[in-house]
């Protein structure tokens, strides 16, 4: 069973979520991810990677939670974000808070390289934009799985956009 990792948006609309929602379920329901030994690994944020997280853990499969600061939940854990957040990393089998006292570029950067490092397959939930120029966002953390080697699964379903 490979261990799948997620990036994406975080600016989802209420009706995409529940569109991607539905197809992530869909995709781990498939041959190669289904069954005993499903692993996901989440940085929890909201949007992309909660749903993801949601997902494995409906799922029955054990969710590695990447914490990329000591801060992390007290300083960008936004309150409408936080029941869903500590629901989560209260499920996971394993959290790995990244030795950042607080979160940043570089706490961020070094979350993505924990998910990569961690992942047999990377699972995007990505619109396809290209990178931004500022480091860290979806499209930087697909380019990095490519070059590593990582395969990428994409989940864009038809409908889905995000917030302007």
């Amino acid at each position: 069973m490979p261990t799948l990792a997620v990036t994406g948006h975080m600016d989802l609309t209420p009706s995409t979520c529940e569109i991607v929602r539905a197809a992530l379920r869909e995709l781990l329901a498939t041959t190669e991810t289904a069954g005993e030994g499903l692993v996901g690994v989440s940085c929890l944020a909201p949007g992309a990677d909660s749903l993801f997280a949601e997902a494995v853990r409906d799922a029955g499969g054990l969710l590695v939670a990447v914490v990329p600061s000591q801060d992390y939940r007290s300083a960008h854990v936004t309150s409408d974000h936080a029941p869903v957040f500590d629901s989560l990393l209260a499920a996971a089998s394993e959290v790995v808070t990244l030795p950042f006292e607080e979160a940043g570029r570089g706490a961020y950067e070094a979350a993505n390289a924990e998910l990569l490092r961690r992942a047999d397959i990377l699972i995007a939930v990505w619109d396809g934009t290209p990178p931004s120029g500022r480091g860290g966002g979806t499209a930087d953390s697909v380019q990095a799985a490519r070059a590593a080697g990582v395969p990428v699964r994409t989940v864009w379903p038809e409908g889905a956009v995000r917030r302007s």
